[in-house]
């Protein structure tokens, strides 16, 4: 049987044919999904983690218990779990363990394009990339028989245009895989220094066993083409913008493993040809190896550089000198920047935060856009928990200069990925700090996913729930409040108090996301025009819902939500 589906969608039928029985991830674009649709899936358990450092550590128990496990993550993700997946390139593995990364060239939801094939390279660790949905599925397969053929996790490279296209995809059976024995090993799984030195000898017997692999490797493919005027090395959504952009014209050498690079099938390829060019987004890191094993015929980053993502357009321009003309419109479109939603409970406390002046240290989350004008209410956004981390830092540079005019703002969601900490620093080391957790009742930026604070798993089934005030208060904060944002007095009186106080403390807003299925609005609000006085105060909360027309305010109640922070902002009582 075959279908259409997205490429996450069919990596999660993989793990589903491959026999995983673990599943363990934390949700970032563009890699959710895959742990979404696997969890639909019955044989196989999945879960969000905390974080994705819990998440890998959670796969890999389950892969030395004798199971198939994966965790899935986005880039920066990586970064977090970064510290398992070192050590586990040393322990290895039992069960076969996969590792979903998906890059995001382009920056469509993230704060940098990071490449993940470094952490690959420097973990020496197997990385295999698929270029569409049919091989999301099979390279996953074929990830969990290399992991237990040669004792290493093996990373799944993905990006956006791969997580988020549709291709056909065969559809097979599960094939069971029955616990596999767990021995007691010391020496495999204990790394200390006098069993880590012997490890560290195997991982590099192990590369070399990879490296000759890869030379015969089904996953590496090599395309020749009988009109070909050059050759082309690519790799993942990059083959196929190749394939569409170039047809018969290049021959084509589609690397399937990215980690580690073959040495002799590359140069008997690139020996065939005057003008060898590597395609391939991000970094150049094939570009790099073909030179480093003395292929020297080759272009790539003088031309394609190393910011964004490609398209079949940029390489016809850039290899044929062709600008495809459909790809341009004459129609001027008005650019849609990203916006907080109307309705948003974010909006209520960033205006004030705006209204008072306070430098905000931000964080990653929905909440982010609270750095967009009108409210332009954050100075920083680093890293998932940073903000937190980074108050402290900054109130301890600048002292009671700061202290009573910045806080932190972090979402529920990351606050228990990677805040708590933050928090504890804050507490332990006397920081007169304040912190504000948005608590909307969900991880709302990577589309509604529950996490430790909703009362709900993965599957929406009841969980235990952590109650943010009584672990603010565990960690040592003394001053901790509850508010509603919608309330614009309430909230803006917090804040100064808190502000005030020369301790740590911490505000907690809370109101549902205005998404939520579940939540109830009220009626959409409209102005009245003979009392509307034009003064444009209800535009400065920046709701998409709000707009002039003709010198006065418009309220579109296919929007409105009725949440009456406008409302609330109206000194003339026009909007009603």
């Amino acid at each position: 049987m075959k279908k259409l589906m997205l490429g996450n969608d069919a990596f999660a039928r993989g793990l589903y044919e491959a026999g995983c029985r673990v599943i363990s991830s934390y949700p970032g674009t563009p890699s959710t999904e895959v742990t979404e649709a696997a969890a639909k899936y019955d044989e196989m358990y999945a879960e969000w983690a905390p974080n994705e450092k819990v998440a890998m550590e959670t796969a890999l128990g389950a892969s030395i218990a004798g199971a198939r496990s994966f965790c899935g993550m986005k880039h920066v993700g990586l970064n977090v779990a970064a510290d398992p997946l070192y050590t586990a390139a040393y322990t290895g593995v039992n069960g076969g363990m996969v590792i979903a990364v998906a890059d995001d060239p382009g920056m469509h939801s993230s704060q940098n394009e990071q490449d993940s094939r470094h952490h690959a390279i420097a973990s020496k660790v197997l990385m295999v990339e698929p270029s569409d949905s049919g091989e999301c599925k099979e390279f996953t397969k074929t990830a969990f028989d290399l992991s237990e053929e040669f004792d290493t996790p093996v990373i799944v490279r993905l990006s956006t245009r791969v997580s988020h296209s549709q291709s056909i995809v065969e559809l097979c059976d599960r094939e069971e895989k029955e616990l596999k024995e767990y021995t007691k090993n010391p020496a495999k799984y204990v790394m200390m220094p006098a069993f880590a030195r012997g490890r560290h000898v195997f991982v590099e017997e192990r590369t070399k066993k990879l490296i000759e692999y890869s030379e015969t490797s089904p996953l590496n493919r090599v395309e020749i083409s009988e009109k070909a005027e050059f050759g082309v090395i690519t790799s993942g959504a990059a083959y196929q913008y190749t394939k569409e952009a170039l047809g018969e014209k290049a021959s084509v050498l589609k690397l399937g493993i990215v980690n580690p690079l073959p040495v002799n099938l590359i140069r008997d390829f690139a020996a065939k040809y005057e003008t060898v060019y590597i395609i391939e987004e991000l970094d150049g890191i094939i570009e790099e190896h073909c030179r480093n094993i003395g292929v020297t015929n080759i272009k790539g980053k003088e031309i394609f550089g190393c910011i964004g993502e490609l398209s079949q357009a940029i390489v016809a321009e850039k290899l044929l000198g062709v600008k495809n003309e459909s790809a341009s419109l004459d129609v001027n479109i008005p650019v849609r920047p990203p916006v907080m939603c109307a309705g948003c409970p974010h909006r209520g406390l960033f205006y004030c935060l705006s209204k008072l002046k306070v430098t905000v240290s931000g964080d990653i989350g929905c909440y982010t856009l609270g750095a967009s004008a009108p409210l332009s209410a954050m100075d920083t956004t680093i890293c998932m928990g940073a903000s937190i981390s980074g108050l402290h830092g900054f109130n301890k540079a600048r002292g009671a200069e700061s202290e009573g005019k910045s806080v932190a703002v972090i979402g529920d969601s990351t606050f228990m990925h990677s805040g708590m900490t933050g928090l504890v620093n804050i507490a332990y080391n006397n920081s007169n700090s304040t912190v504000i957790i948005l608590d909307n009742s969900i991880t709302g930026m990577t589309g509604h996913q529950q996490n430790p604070t909703t009362g709900k798993n993965l599957k929406g089934d009841p969980a235990a729930a952590v109650n943010l005030e009584e672990l603010c208060k565990a960690i040592g904060i003394k001053r901790v409040r509850v508010v509603d944002p919608y309330s614009l007095a309430e909230t803006e009186a917090a804040i100064k108090e808190e502000l005030a106080a020369a301790e740590p403390s911490v505000i907690i807003s809370r109101r549902p996301c205005a998404l939520l299925k579940y939540v109830q609005h009220k009626p959409a609000l409209k102005v009245a025009e003979d009392k509307c006085k034009s003064c444009k105060m209800c535009m400065k909360l920046g709701c998409p819902a709000i707009s002039m027309k003709d010198g006065k305010a418009v309220i579109d109640h296919t929007q409105c939500v009725g949440c009456g922070i406008c409302k609330e902002m109206c000194k003339f009582d026009a909007i009603e």
